[in-house]
């Protein structure tokens, strides 16, 4: 993150500003290490942990108030007000639903829900570019602040075939993690995709340890069941992977490594474009990392194809 972009940050109104995780995840390196304590502190209670008092957040912290005051001050806020503002703004983002959303940008929800009617077909084209714009915008901006380290530890263990992936989704993150296993058990042993009710992950998580590893999407707006099972995973030593939005899910707090990509479009829907780009990234790097195993396996499974159809 450069000093011109943290510099910017304070004077864009909290609508126009990434999140505060997100620049975090891409400016940890300009922080002290006190400054990295209040980072961390707040990324484990995401965004909870930024509505506390300047005395409550630096106790928790273990660091002075005046530390906590300069690690607002470096993300480019005025004051800690301002920078309880932005924490409320995103809280507002996460929670809210479809119906909350303004389907174009500058439209309040309410006008958008009173708006009504037919759209012309002049009206539609714009709307697809629109949201073409704005889908390739989050995919670009996803892919420039992506960590480069955090991307490569989680394309290493995706590649990893001395551990056991799981992988999970959400109800409209789901599609995400089946079209990764599919991939994943073709160039690599030990995969795992977790479908059905909570109760069959519960039961999979009687097998896991040290040596597996659990994957899971989650948007907004977060399952619970998602958030709890990634908990009790991590309480049982299993490495968490999540792949979530700019807002970051509340299993963020007992990740390992964290992917997160931008997801607002013109809709009342977000979309998960970036995010698959994202996944079809570590696929590919798995895949390449792990190449050797990868090529027996699909020459395997291309012999298999050929003798079905010669049968």
């Amino acid at each position: 993150m450069t000093d011109e972009k943290i510099a910017s940050i304070g004077s864009r109104p909290p609508a126009a500003r990434a999140p505060v995780a997100a620049w975090l995840r891409t400016g940890m390196d300009r922080l002290t290490a006190r400054e990295r304590k209040v980072a961390h502190l707040l990324l484990s209670n995401y965004p909870m942990a930024g509505l506390e008092t300047v005395a409550e957040f630096a106790r928790r912290s273990a660091v002075s108030a005046p530390t906590v005051l300069r690690f607002v001050n470096k993300l480019g806020f005025a004051g800690y007000p301002e920078f309880q503002r932005q924490i409320r703004a995103e809280l507002d983002e996460r929670l809210q639903s479809p119906l909350g959303k303004a389907a174009h940008p500058g439209q309040t929800a309410a006008e958008h829900q009173t708006s009504g009617g037919p759209q012309s077909e002049t009206e539609k084209q714009s709307l697809l570019q629109r949201f073409g714009h704005a889908a390739q915008a989050n995919i670009s901006e996803t892919l420039a602040t992506m960590p480069i380290v955090e991307f490569n530890a989680v394309a290493r263990l995706f590649a990893a075939t001395d551990k056991t992936i799981s992988i999970a989704g959400g109800r409209f993150t789901d599609p995400i993690a089946r079209y990764i296993t599919v991939h994943l058990k073709v160039v690599r042993p030990n995969v795992v995709h977790l479908a059905g009710q909570i109760d069959n992950w519960r039961d999979h998580l009687l097998d896991m340890g040290r040596r597996d590893v659990l994957v899971v999407a989650d948007i907004r707006r977060y399952q619970d069941d998602v958030v709890d099972f990634a908990r009790a995973a991590r309480a049982q030593d299993v490495t968490v992977v999540l792949l979530t939005d700019q807002w970051l899910s509340p299993a963020a707090r007992h990740a390992h490594h964290i992917i997160a990509a931008r997801t607002p479009v013109p809709s009342n829907w977000d979309s998960c474009a970036a995010l698959m780009v994202v996944a079809e990234a570590l696929i590919a790097s798995a895949t390449e990392r792990c190449w050797t195993i990868a090529r027996g396996r699909i020459e395997r499974l291309e012999t298999m194809r050929d003798g079905d159809k010669g049968g």
